[in-house]
């Protein structure tokens, strides 16, 4: 294997565990809410993509429609997702984000945030720069 084989292999290896850890650590960081992970996977799937069927979601999700009706109904308990009669499918029905969950969500990403801000603020002038480089490359590998 060549150096810049090689090199480039380490970089997929090292990038791809740092990525890991930082969603991990990112993950551990809660609101104090006792939603699991699939619930808030889901409902955050709801806010970014409006209102969709269970089918859709559980699609999206990559999990199977039994599961994410358990999911929904667990949601839909909580107050954090309503479900309306389909427009014109009458065997379907339409699940979207209540008010209750838009704030639920908004407590999620910002107790995320604060905990990510207070790891920056111990960096570097010049490591922010190129983490902010680093984000805008991870973006666009992440969107292909």
């Amino acid at each position: 294997m060549s150096d810049i084989a090689e090199r480039e292999r380490t970089l997929a290896s090292r990038l791809r565990l740092a990525v890991v850890r930082l969603n991990r650590r990112l993950r551990a960081q809660s609101s104090g809410s006792n939603i699991t992970l699939s619930q808030l996977s889901a409902l955050s799937c709801l806010h970014k993509a409006g209102a969709l069927t269970p089918g859709e979601l559980a699609a999206r999700e990559g999990v199977q429609p039994p599961s994410m009706t358990r999911v929904i109904a667990a949601l839909e308990d909580a107050g954090l997702v309503a479900r309306r009669a389909h427009p014109t499918d009458g065997r379907q029905a339409i699940v979207e984000v209540t008010d209750a969950g838009r704030t639920r969500i908004e407590e999620e990403v910002s107790a995320r945030e604060r905990w990510l801000d207070q790891q920056l603020v111990d960096l570097t002038e010049e490591e922010r720069a190129v983490l902010f480089q680093a984000a805008e490359i991870i973006d666009r590998l992440a969107s292909r």
